[in-house]
Parts: C-alpha cells; structure tokens; sequence
C-alpha cells in the first residue's frame, strides 16, 4: 500500500478569529475554504493544513480543540520566524532551542492553544 499525507487538522472554535491567525500572522497560503461546513486548508508544502471548526458547546467535539496536535512546520530561519511573530504577538512556549540531533525548534501557541512546531536546520 502506497500512502501519502494529505492534511493534518487542527481543531478551532472561533472560525474567523483561526482563519486570521493563520493566514495573515503566520501568512500561509488559503488553497480551500467552505464556511458552511467549517472547512479550509491551508498550503503546507506537500500536505495541507487543515482547519475544522467544531461547536465550543458540544464537550465530544471540544475536546479536540487546544490538544497537542504534532504539527511541525519547517522554515529556512527558526531563529528569524520566532521575532517576526513575536512582533506579531504570537504567543510562543519558551524562545527557540537547539536540538541534540542539530536543529532548531520553537513551540507557538495559535488562539485555541493549539501547539505547533516550527523547525529548521
């Protein structure tokens, strides 16, 4: 069997407010947006990014919102990204760190408090 990664969803409960953060704060490119059924994704290099809007008043969907979801994204510059959205007001975990195996990673937290990952070499 021959798999590819097609999107990685991130759950959100303010649709507007999502959609803002990640395409005008962390300027990824929108390639999808359905407004009724709570669906976008969002160019990614390779897979997209998806954003599924679920109801803040359901607990089975609300769940899923604010959990680490894994999402790495690679840029050319951890270093120069983390003061870019710092001065956007990004809220970040802790400021970039050197890895053992040599990169570099720094943790953002998007407006539900989903964790994602930027890395780069």
């Amino acid at each position: 069997m021959d798999y590819k990664l097609s999107v990685v969803r991130i759950f959100v409960t303010d649709w507007e407010r999502a959609l803002n953060f990640y395409t005008e704060t962390l300027e990824m490119p929108l390639s999808f947006r359905d407004d009724a059924l709570g669906w976008a994704q969002l160019a990614a290099g390779g897979a997209d990014l998806a954003l599924e809007r679920v109801d803040n008043a359901n607990p089975e969907t609300s769940a899923l919102v604010g959990r680490f979801v894994g999402v790495s994204l690679q840029v050319p510059d951890v270093l120069a990204a983390y003061e870019l959205l710092l001065a956007k007001s990004v809220d970040f975990v802790g400021p970039p760190e050197r890895q053992p195996w040599g990169g570099m990673l720094a943790h953002l937290r998007d407006p539900d408090g989903n964790v994602i990952t930027l890395l780069s070499d």
